[in-house]
């Protein structure tokens, strides 16, 4: 039975204007929730990189045309599209009423949107250094009070950081990036045994989760990182010589991912307390997704950003291996550290899964002890491959899969050690955990 579909989606809101001849509607890759609204049921629509500031409210009896909105029709063919496959009829002016608002929203891929995008890239280059986004929400924005509170946690650590002597020079740290309160123990315990190396650095490349980031992407940015501290510069040299190897387009095709992703950000501010505000070169790089690598093409092609193109395995990607080509020589010319800011497993509700029972955590450790024995043999596709279909959610794959690349490249094959771990609750009832590690390579 054909049935009529009520009006437009409600943004903040509502213009006329006119689409390009041809226009294809394509969404961008967004936050999307369900939520009640006035009594119905909706799909709230919001930009998780912060490009649109706008939010549209969808009624659910609409959200066929958020699916059908892939790039590959037009108006009249989506409209069509509607009506054979959905039985929703829509007139031409709803319709594109509904379109004309995604795009002044900013929530579709477009001429509009790309203009946005580039305004913003050139407003963030432009300013003095990045920001730090956390603070002083998640930990505190003056120097003093922050110092005092990560001595604290270093004191509470007790980590004899003179153990590590005649050991061999340090060349990388796992450190994660999950929220500060409930990782202290990790981080200080962590850092605390990376204090020499993390002073005598002379440049430091820091891999962090882009959790927005499309399949297979490495992004870098020429800005600098502000912590409290004060600004850690970026080796702009470094980062220029990885996007003539890589390919500019694909290194900084979601530079503002940096702006608000937090991941190198909360391994940083460790580094710079560690450094006494010293500043040194860093090389920030986030590393996307590896679904295509894990949950397979299909999967892959749905959550697929920008081009929409489906990069090969890891260990086949062109562009992986020119970012490890263009760093190797770098490496052996300065004393560097890599820094790999990653979370291990993410499992339970709060995820999508069942609530953990004693059982569940025990086979979460396994898995997690399995994933870390490949992380301290120094094999990467050893590690990739220990991973699996990812069914735990290990969103530091990417990160530690570069580094123990990057360290393979830079000589012998990395030996490692694990400083610390934990299950750390995220719910309310413990139902659900991210579990997290502290582990030094050298």
């Amino acid at each position: 039975m054909m049935r009529r579909a009520p009006a437009a989606p409600r943004l903040q809101r509502i213009v006329t204007m006119s689409l390009p001849d041809g226009f294809c509607p394509k969404l961008r890759p967004l936050d999307v929730r369900q939520a009640m609204h006035q009594g119905q049921q909706v799909l709230v629509l919001r930009d998780p990189l912060g490009i649109s500031d706008q939010t549209a409210i969808v009624p659910q009896s609409l959200a066929p045309i958020l699916l059908l909105c892939d790039g590959t029709r037009e108006l009249s063919a989506l409209r069509a599209s509607l009506v054979v496959r959905y039985g929703t009829m829509l007139s031409d002016e709803v319709l594109t009423q509904i379109v004309e608002n995604l795009d002044e929203a900013l929530l579709l891929e477009s001429e509009r949107f790309a203009r946005a995008r580039a305004e913003q890239i050139e407003a963030f280059r432009r300013a003095p250094s990045r920001t730090p986004a956390l603070a002083p929400h998640a930990y505190p924005g003056d120097p003093d009070a922050l110092s005092a509170l990560l001595d604290g946690w270093l004191e509470e650590a007790g980590e004899d950081a003179d153990a590590d002597a005649g050991r061999g020079a340090l060349r990388g740290v796992v450190s994660p990036h999950i929220d500060y309160e409930r990782g202290a123990s990790v981080y200080a315990r962590t850092w605390s045994r990376a204090a020499q190396a993390a002073r005598e650095a002379e440049l430091v490349i820091v891999l962090g989760t882009d959790h927005h980031g499309g399949p297979g992407r490495v992004t870098l940015t020429p800005q600098s990182y502000a912590t409290p501290f004060g600004v850690l510069p970026t080796a702009g040299d470094v980062v220029d010589a990885v996007a003539d190897a890589v390919g500019a387009e694909a290194v900084y095709a979601e530079e503002l991912h940096h702006r608000e992703e937090h991941s190198i950000e909360l391994a940083i501010v460790w580094l710079h307390h560690l450094r006494g505000g010293v500043p040194c070169p860093l090389v920030p790089i986030l590393c996307g997704s590896f679904i295509h690598a894990t949950a397979g093409q299909a999967m892959a092609q749905q959550t697929a950003a920008g081009d929409g193109q489906i990069p090969p395995p890891p260990a086949e990607d062109g562009r992986l291996a020119a970012l490890v080509d263009a760093l190797t020589p770098v490496m052996a010319q300065r004393h560097t550290l890599i820094v790999a800011s990653a979370d291990l497993s993410h499992v339970g509700p709060a995820f999508g899964g069942h609530p953990l029972d004693l059982t569940a955590r025990a086979l979460l450790r396994q898995a997690d002890e399995g994933i870390l024995a490949q992380m301290r043999r120094g094999d990467a596709e050893g590690f990739l491959r220990s991973v699996g279909d990812d069914r735990n959610n290990v969103c530091g794959l990417p990160p530690i899969y570069l580094a123990l690349r990057l360290l393979a490249a830079a000589g012998a094959p990395a030996e490692g050690e694990l400083v610390a771990y934990e299950a750390a609750p995220a719910d309310a009832a413990n139902m659900s955990v991210v579990s997290i590690c502290g582990l030094l390579w050298r």
